[in-house]
């Protein structure tokens, strides 16, 4: 028989990846008549691709929807099984990363990990979005943005002394750069394309 703590921890899992695996992404594009999402550019469900759609609003959208359901996951652990938020906000990026219903291929869980980076602690999700922000000003590169931003969240949380946070979030930051090692050969080569210009 497991212990309470941990039956807790799976219900908190089960539920983040359930919320984590909606595609939004994929559901919006075909709703805004921009076809199946998994043909376009990367194929990948999150928002950066649905903006190579040409549908700013739909990327927007999807961007928000995608944190939203990184946040609720976390929020509704932390309301219905207190003590088990960090098992949904790893649930919650995972299931985005790898929805069963697509054959686990997902998205690179940015916005979701902005997400669960808010909901765990505003503090963290706060410079999760300065240091995606920036970056994204300066640079205009989408993936050196998000993947600065995810190793900023467990900075940010050992900073604050929420270690447990930390240690969620760091894998869940490993994760996303695991994603983008297509990305990351790319920024290598100096063959990345910025915002607004190509794929």
């Amino acid at each position: 028989m497991i212990g309470e703590p941990l039956r807790l921890a799976l219900y908190a899992a089960a539920l983040g990846y359930l919320l984590g695996s909606v595609p939004f992404g994929l559901i919006l594009a075909r709703l805004g008549g921009a076809g199946d999402l998994r043909a376009v550019g990367s194929g990948n469900i999150g928002a950066t691709n649905v903006l190579r759609t040409g549908r700013k609003g739909l990327a927007a959208a999807t961007l928000l929807l995608d944190l939203a359901k990184g946040a609720g996951a976390v929020l509704l652990a932390r309301a219905l099984w207190p003590g088990s938020e960090t098992a949904a906000a790893a649930g919650a990026v995972i299931g985005h990363c790898y929805p069963a219903w697509l054959r686990f291929h997902g998205g690179k869980g940015v916005a979701t990990l902005m997400g669960v980076s808010l909901a765990l602690a505003w503090p963290i999700g706060l410079t999760y979005a300065v240091v995606w922000l920036g970056m994204l000003y300066f640079s205009r590169i989408s993936s050196l943005s998000g993947m600065s931003a995810a190793v900023a969240a467990p900075i940010a949380a050992l900073a604050l002394g929420d270690l447990a946070y930390a240690q969620v979030l760091a894998p869940l930051a490993a994760l996303v750069l695991w994603l983008h090692k297509a990305n990351i050969a790319r920024l290598r080569a100096g063959t990345e394309p910025r915002v607004g210009k190509g794929t």
